[in-house]
């Protein structure tokens, strides 16, 4: 058994919506429906059900593109809802759960971002956290009348313009700036709303924004550390950074590189949180975890792929067929960790010697992003989470069910009473705010506040809003 926890710091845990599941095979269940990622009633009760469960958070990923084919690749993926309009539906049936929207930053424009942004941080009285992404999928670029996509500096350096932007817009109203005042007749004191002038190499925008300050005042940044510049993008702004590290050697890797990044940034290690995500293959036992693992694998769609196989994993392979044993991988060379991780993982969770090539594409199948697979009974899950969380590799976890609703209803049931019971998780929500539940400070006043000069100034400034106003009219704006 595990030592216990510090009781001071507790696991941060968050559903990762694959509507079909993570496995991708996981859609040819008798009790999945393959139209869930646009069910309402599905939708509502997987938020639901993490909210009963005290998660923190509820994230929705996006892309821009896809295909017919996208179903071999990851089915989840191939078709889903908009997040922000998604995510308007989950916070009105929901009321204490976190809510991560994705927005794309590579193809999007700052004012739009900021308004819809700051209007679902309303509507859900301050839940919200912005997933930065800048795209990976190149399939995009055609979508939105560009001829290739960019590549990562130039996405990045428009990503980090944006989102200063971005948060310059939040910034445009203060906090009391509508005012409200019936008896002087003042619905908003304009020196509380502000331009932000912004003149930069991307974007040049004057704002003020048309949406009030959001309720968290600057929402919350989340993003994914997968190249260099999200890593670094992460240490220094982000709430929230997720991981797809596959083993816990990865994950500690990760996570020192993240912390050390924060600091040199002039953050407390505790101002960002590393959440690796996780796939719980979850069982009373473990051998009912395992047969969980080896149902999803027979139900892959995927055709084998032995050329695309050799090629990531770098190991000699023509000639074999799927029932073929996979080869012997030298235990010395380095550039062959990743075919014995492949090969281990196949070993163990098909619970033979000799894994064949199938067994082995499957695992690659299942692994998905390279998130971590955690397969076993509930104890050994639970155990598993506690040693990544003691031991320098998480602060908690993005949850990827392998299938739903099931897999969610699994680890809720099973993996999440044991968590509570070694202190490592909250029994009750502490806050309200996605900021609250993450521990952080509220956000200081707005940039622009500045000492307000006397009330008698505000008729001659609302004199100039009414100036502005006529001129607007006479050009036929």
């Amino acid at each position: 058994m595990p030592g216990s926890a510090d009781l001071e710091r507790q696991l941060h845990l968050g559903i990762f919506l694959f509507s079909l599941g993570y496995h991708p095979g996981a859609w040819r269940l008798p009790d999945v429906d393959p139209r869930a990622s646009h069910d309402p009633d599905f939708i509502a009760g997987i938020a639901r059900k993490a909210e009963a469960a005290k998660f923190d958070f509820f994230f929705l990923g996006d892309a821009l593109a896809t295909s017919a084919e996208q179903q071999y690749v990851f089915p989840s993926q191939t078709v889903r809802l908009e997040p922000f309009t998604m995510l308007g539906y989950v916070a009105a049936v929901t009321q204490r759960i976190g809510l991560i929207a994705t927005a794309n930053t590579t193809y999007a424009d700052p004012y739009h971002i900021a308004r819809q942004t700051a209007s679902l941080d309303h509507l859900s009285r301050g839940r919200l956290a912005w997933n930065v992404v800048t795209g990976a999928d190149p399939r995009a670029a055609a979508n939105f009348s560009r001829e290739q996509h960019w590549d990562n500096p130039r996405r990045y350096d428009w990503a980090e313009e944006l989102v200063d932007v971005v948060q310059k817009l939040w910034d445009s109203w203060e906090d009391d700036a509508l005012q409200g005042d019936k008896a002087a007749g003042v619905l908003v004191h304009p020196q509380r709303v502000h331009t932000i002038g912004h003149e930069g190499e991307h974007f040049q925008v004057r704002g003020p924004l048309n949406v009030l300050r959001p309720v968290q005042g600057q929402i919350p940044l989340v993003n994914a550390g997968t190249s260099a510049r999200s890593r670094a993008f992460g240490a220094a702004r982000s709430s929230v950074v997720f991981a797809g590290v596959p083993t816990l050697e990865s994950a500690q890797a990760f996570y020192r590189e993240i912390k050390a990044g924060a600091a040199a940034q002039g953050r407390l290690p505790q101002d960002v949180h590393v959440l690796p995500g996780l796939v719980p293959y979850v069982g009373r036992t473990r051998e009912e975890a395992f047969s969980l693992y080896r149902r999803l694998s027979e139900l892959i769609a995927t055709p084998l792929d032995i050329e695309a196989l050799e090629q990531q994993l770098g190991v000699p392979l023509a000639g074999l067929q799927a029932d073929s044993p996979f080869p012997a991988v030298d235990p010395h060379v380095p550039g062959l960790a990743l075919a014995r991780h492949f090969v281990a993982q196949a070993r163990l969770l098909n619970q033979t010697q000799t894994p064949t090539v199938q067994q082995v594409f499957a695992y690659g199948i299942a692994r998905g992003r390279g998130h971590f697979l955690a397969i076993g009974s509930a104890q050994e899950v639970a155990d598993t989470m506690q040693h990544w969380f003691e031991h320098g590799a998480a602060d908690g976890f993005n949850i990827c069910p392998p299938h739903l609703p099931g897999g969610l209803d699994d680890f809720v049931d099973l993996v999440v009473p044991l968590l509570r019971e070694r202190g490592l998780f909250r029994t009750e929500y502490t806050g309200v705010t996605f900021r609250e539940h993450f521990g952080a400070k509220p956000a200081p006043a707005s940039r622009y506040a500045a000492p307000l000069a006397a009330p008698a100034a505000v008729p001659a400034a609302l004199t100039e809003v009414h100036h502005r106003l006529d001129d607007v009219v006479r050009r036929g704006v």
